[in-house]
């Protein structure tokens, strides 16, 4: 039972992970406060799970799902990415949120509440095959996080890079910002419509209600603790966060007198100090370059 306990963490790892890669790409290598990425893992589970219900084969739901995820934010990038700082972001918690209300309300197309259940799952129900997904999982954040280093070293990378750092210089040298933020944002919504997939796939059941703005800022807390501009920092601050979240369940035990919502609590309280610890102590993250200032 344990066994299949920490694979079940393993896998929801690795799917935070891939959301992760992708906010970080946004935010620690572009520069762009994304509040809204929790609105393309949703993209991509819906758009998933839909196609699989209709019976076309998972590879292909999950290829749709996260190339519909990207093309989404083309039109959001176009309107948002002219906007900065707290516009941008509030901007993008407000498409993820109207994605959820949009996901509760059509109800001929996803049932609303009520959500999907029966989503063919990835290598069936075989005693294996949460292995298997799992293995999979691995593979995928491999390449994922390997395209993602090979970006940042690109032409592409370095000019995003020079847009975090100073985008008037960037725009003085004749390069369009916006273009290459767009590009930045649909390539990490992409990941997170893969994401999407993975979790529709592996649960077999989706609602609008596991699509909150909390999951936008659990991935925040994951890359801000592990260092934003460091891939290294973003798997290991992943690790840690939903480790803990998940792992923490087991408390319960050692304190048989907690009550869930007493232990909920508790398990928030724990992540703010963390988090408040960070920011004070270690403001680039575990992994990150601490910035030296000259005198």
């Amino acid at each position: 039972m344990m066994e299949g306990y920490i694979v079940t963490i393993s896998i929801t790892i690795l799917i935070y992970m891939l959301l992760a890669g992708g906010l970080s790409l946004q935010y620690g290598f572009t520069g762009l406060i994304n509040f809204g990425h929790v609105g393309f893992f949703a993209i991509g589970a819906y758009t998933s799970a839909l196609l699989a219900m209709q019976g076309v084969p998972i590879l292909i739901c999950m290829v749709a799902a996260t190339a519909f995820a990207a093309v989404f934010a083309f039109p959001l990038g176009m309107i948002a990415l002219r906007l900065r700082g707290d516009y941008l972001a509030i901007v993008t918690l407000g498409f993820s949120e109207s994605v959820r209300m949009m996901l509760q309300k059509e109800e001929w197309l996803t049932h609303g509440v009520h959500g999907i259940p029966g989503i063919p799952r990835l290598f069936g129900n075989g005693p294996s095959a949460d292995l298997w997904i799992l293995a999979t999982l691995v593979i995928v954040n491999i390449i994922v996080f390997a395209g993602i280093k090979g970006i940042i070293k690109s032409p592409f990378g370095r000019v995003i890079g020079a847009i975090r750092d100073n985008e008037v210089a960037v725009r003085a040298l004749g390069k369009d910002p916006a273009r290459f933020k767009t590009r930045s944002l649909a390539i990490g919504a992409a990941l997170a419509g893969l994401a999407g997939a993975f979790q529709a796939h592996y649960l077999t059941f989706i609602s609008p209600e596991q699509f909150v703005p909390l999951i936008t800022f659990y991935v925040w807390m994951a890359i801000i603790m592990g260092g934003v501009n460091r891939l290294s920092g973003v798997v290991v601050g992943t690790v840690m966060l939903v480790g803990f979240l998940e792992g923490s369940r087991f408390l319960r035990e050692i304190f048989p007198g907690v009550s869930e919502v007493q232990l909920s609590s508790v398990r928030f309280w724990i992540i703010g100090m963390a988090l408040i610890c960070t920011m004070l102590y270690r403001p680039e993250g575990l992994f990150g370059e601490r910035k030296t200032v000259k005198k």
